[in-house]
């Protein structure tokens, strides 16, 4: 769902919610993040936006992976061999995708990729399947099985705990193409549009805007990781100063439809 939404918010304030613990399968994720925004004493606020990495959301809900109990299909090894993975990750990887785009291994880089269609409907590399920050080298983790519901349990239990109805955002870090870096991307939403629709208002010139649309949950999850960062354990983060209007979205809004899609 897209929204309206006047675009004037001028004052976005920033904050990382420190001291969250090591999540574990089956933790009260909820829980723990209405605690750790009740220790930096914030009042949160009905509007605020609560943004949460999807990493931690994969482990509360058990989305690990044993490499040692995989069986790599006849697949999965043709396609590690030409990447250079493991055959087991390169398995999970297929099992959590709806197909795969692209199979490289850059000369410049020499690290091997598989830009896969995950059963979401998201493209990045590796279907969001990944091994960074786990204690165990024998597992691996995979996206949230359906992040959108993740979000809406989290806001659920934040406004059933603290008494605000708070937008919530599950975040993951893409890279993007033509481009260096990895930025934060929107892959789960509830209790705000992913989109903000401009078309058929006009700029300062009077000119009609006639394909606008701002990616408002991708803006936000962008800007919320300047304060989580990738080393500072620091895996959510509240903003506080933008507004959400009209009907809640979904992630799945911010996916172009194949029939527009130039590059895939």
């Amino acid at each position: 769902m897209e929204s309206s939404t006047d675009l004037k918010t001028r004052d976005i304030r920033i904050h990382g919610l420190e001291g969250l613990p090591l999540v574990q399968p089956g933790d009260d994720l909820a829980g723990m993040l209405v605690r750790a925004i009740q220790n930096t004493g914030l009042a949160a606020g009905t509007g605020d936006v609560l943004l949460v990495t999807q990493k931690i959301v994969s482990k509360a809900e058990g989305r690990l992976v044993r490499l040692s109990e995989v069986t790599p299909s006849e697949r999965a090894v043709e396609l590690a061999q030409r990447v250079g993975k493991d055959p087991r990750k390169v398995e999970v990887i297929l099992r959590e995708s709806r197909r795969v785009l692209k199979a490289e291994r850059p000369a410049s880089t020499g690290i091997g990729v598989l830009i896969c269609e995950t059963r979401h409907g998201l493209v990045c590399a590796n279907a969001g399947v990944d091994e960074s920050n786990l204690s165990d080298p024998d597992t691996v983790l995979c996206l949230p099985a359906d992040p959108d519901a993740s979000a809406e349990r989290i806001r659920s239990a934040v406004r059933a705990a603290l008494g605000v109805d708070l937008a919530v955002i599950i975040t993951d870090s893409f890279g993007r193409p033509w481009r260096m870096g990895l930025v934060n991307v929107a892959i789960g939403i509830a209790g705000g549009p992913a989109l903000v629709d401009l078309r058929g208002s006009a700029d300062y010139s009077g000119h009609p805007l006639s394909v606008t649309r701002i990616a408002v949950a991708d803006e936000l999850a962008a800007i919320a990781g300047l304060v989580m960062g990738k080393l500072e354990l620091i895996p959510a983060a509240l903003v506080r100063g933008w507004r959400f209007d009209g009907a809640p979205g979904r992630a799945a809004d911010l996916i172009r439809p194949a029939a527009e899609d130039l590059f895939r």
